[in-house]
């Protein structure tokens, strides 16, 4: 098992690096490939995978408060640890926070899962992401953008307005953050699936060949992506904070919520799943929204070396999958 999964796996990721090293592929065109997945492969593989499920196959609370309940605990957690421990800010706080309690599901977990378990694996992605995307990011930008609100009214001398005023401007950032989530593609793709499941309506038979064969793509574009990114990572000096965090999300992480998901009765497979979800390194996102943020250098580290962990820890995980699930 472990080979049949990871090899193929880490052959995608070094062509992907080697391919970008040499020259091969521009370093430039991996943002378009990387958009390519997030916003057309993956979510044309959760929709059609979600539309043709029956409501019991995808309706697990189980799973959602394990999964979530262990995320949003750690998220806390990591805020806490970054604002005391290293006196972050309040917006640098909440993006650290978020790589220490959120998992690259998008990439390396559409390509693992799906080489495990087969369509079967959208309903575990669509839980996972549905948590993150929700909840974990949701958390990240209010706070993130609560914390740039506070500077930007302390250096405008605009702290001194009035109740209705801060509400006011409070409910903007609310429908703001509202409308980026509805315009994400993941989400949207989830929504629908979910609203076909609901209303047990199944895709028309073109509709559905067209978006298996766009979400056929999903899986080896993302680990392309990824080993093409490691080229330009350079490991930076890597101080407690940077250790810490990825403690957090190698270590503590899946502990955390195998521990939870265990306590919970969860089937062998749901429990191996979660946990191997939860070891994964940390989200393309976090990068990304690091940069946003002004977070580059802080960011850098952590996510170099939870890539490293975490492919190690996957593979300590996949060693072990034939004893929690069947093989699709």
């Amino acid at each position: 098992m472990l080979a049949t999964v990871l090899l193929p796996i880490c052959l995608i990721v070094f062509l992907g690096y080697w391919a970008v090293l040499r020259g091969y592929i521009a370093s430039a065109n991996l943002q378009p490939l990387s958009q390519f997945v997030i916003k057309v492969s993956l979510p044309a593989f959760l929709l059609q995978a979600l539309a043709g499920k029956n409501l019991a196959e995808i309706w697990h609370p189980a799973y959602f408060l394990g999964y979530g309940g262990g995320s949003l605990l750690l998220f806390v957690l990591a805020y806490w640890v970054c604002r005391k421990m290293f006196s972050q800010p309040m917006t640098q706080a909440s993006v650290l926070a978020m790589g220490a309690s959120m998992s690259n599901t998008g990439f390396i977990g559409t390509a693992i899962l799906t080489l495990l378990l087969g369509s079967h694996s959208a309903v575990y992605l669509s839980l996972t992401l549905i948590i993150e995307n929700l909840i974990i990011m949701t958390l990240m930008l209010i706070l993130a953008e609560k914390g740039l609100y506070q500077n930007a009214l302390d250096a405008s001398g605009q702290h001194m307005l009035n109740r209705s005023q801060r509400l006011s401007q409070q409910g903007t950032l609310f429908f703001s953050l509202l409308k980026r989530l509805l315009q994400n593609p993941v989400i949207l793709a989830i929504i629908i699936g979910l609203s076909c499941v609901l209303l047990q309506l199944k895709l028309p038979a073109a509709l559905a060949q067209v978006l298996e064969m766009l979400g056929k793509t999903a899986s080896p574009l993302a680990l392309f992506v990824i080993g093409g990114s490691l080229v330009r990572m350079k490991l930076s000096s890597i101080n407690l904070q940077s250790a810490v965090l990825v403690c957090f999300k190698v270590l503590l992480m899946p502990l955390t919520i195998f521990g939870l998901l265990w306590l919970l009765d969860v089937s062998r497979e749901m429990l191996f799943v979660g946990t191997l979800l939860a070891a994964l390194p940390m989200p393309v996102a976090f990068g990304i929204f690091a940069q946003h943020y002004g977070l580059n250098e802080k960011a850098l580290a952590p996510l170099v070396v939870s890539t490293v962990a975490g492919f190690i820890a996957v593979g300590l995980l996949l060693s072990q999958s034939a004893a929690f699930i069947a093989v699709p």
